[in-house]
């Protein structure tokens, strides 16, 4: 191993910042960088992360771009560049994306990006992985949150029948973000009520599987499933409980009309609530998910 990965993965392991899979994820890019360094011609053998300078960053960013990486890699890869320069001190190191010629990926669109369990075989799931996508659908889980599941935890010591939320672990969410979701409904409580009778004190994951097999089992099912990364089903979720909170539906549903003022400071509130529930801390990213209204 080069010196200057064996410096960066002291620095990762040192700081423990986000879920178990968000570690990983930046480790991988950092070593990646590192490869993609030497092979630029870098002494990756003799640098620390400190000598890293601008000029090595901006190697990295050419070499990506005439390789034809989307826009999404990019920011991704930049946001762990980032990461590694405000723990060495020298947050100045990686400049800003528009600095860098990295353009930004559109957003909202206004589509109804959402997909529906209805419609799916839940046969063809075995029996943890059918309780986790369901589980995304009825409280807008990711997947890692999903499958990591305990509802033990989850639910605080409160039965399914009678809980008013259910409580999301830092380790298990992007970000190691804490947060809790309202159970609202029936249907919610009978589905914690499947997920408590298979997991017992235990998670979504079998107890012969690790995270990563299980993981890559989940892919493949809901792969054949047609239903992807399952990322429509937290749209759903999203869209489903404006409708709830609000009394009308999204404009990633029902398009785009004009809003009294009374609408729109319960469009707002709604946004606000949901925001928190889907685990971001920005309110502009629930138009990735319920569209706006702005938006023709």
């Amino acid at each position: 191993m080069k010196k200057l990965e064996h410096k960066i993965l002291q620095i990762c392991n040192r700081n423990r910042d986000g879920s178990h899979a968000t570690q990983a994820n930046r480790k991988a890019i950092l070593s990646l960088c590192v490869e993609h360094f030497g092979e630029a011609g870098y002494k990756t053998a003799e640098m620390t992360p400190q000598d890293l300078k601008g000029r090595h960053i901006n190697a990295l960013v050419k070499r990506w771009k005439d390789n034809g990486l989307s826009e999404a890699t990019l920011k991704n890869r930049m946001a762990c560049l980032r990461w590694l320069a405000e723990k060495i001190g020298n947050k100045g190191l990686v400049k800003s994306n528009d600095d860098l010629g990295i353009g930004r990926r559109e957003y909202v669109t206004n589509r109804d990006k959402s997909i529906n369990l209805a419609g799916v075989d839940k046969s063809q799931f075995s029996p943890h992985i059918a309780l986790s996508v369901e589980l995304q659908q009825a409280f807008g889980l990711r997947r890692e949150e999903a499958m990591k599941f305990m509802p033990s935890y989850a639910l605080g010591g409160h039965s399914p029948m009678s809980a008013d939320k259910i409580m999301i672990k830092p380790s298990w969410s992007k970000g190691g973000r804490y947060r809790e979701i309202p159970v609202t409904n029936q249907a919610q409580r009978d589905l914690l009520l499947k997920v408590q009778a298979l997991a017992g004190s235990g998670s979504l994951i079998p107890n012969d599987r690790s995270y990563r097999e299980h993981k890559n089992r989940f892919e493949y099912e809901t792969r054949l499933a047609g239903i992807g990364q399952t990322h429509g089903l937290r749209h759903l979720y999203a869209q489903d409980r404006y409708h709830q909170l609000t009394g009308w539906q999204c404009p990633a549903v029902a398009g785009v009309r004009k809003l009294t003022d009374d609408e729109k400071a319960k469009d707002l509130e709604a946004r606000q609530h949901i925001s928190h529930e889907l685990g971001h801390n920005r309110l502009s990213v629930t138009g990735i998910y319920l569209g706006s209204w702005g938006r023709q």
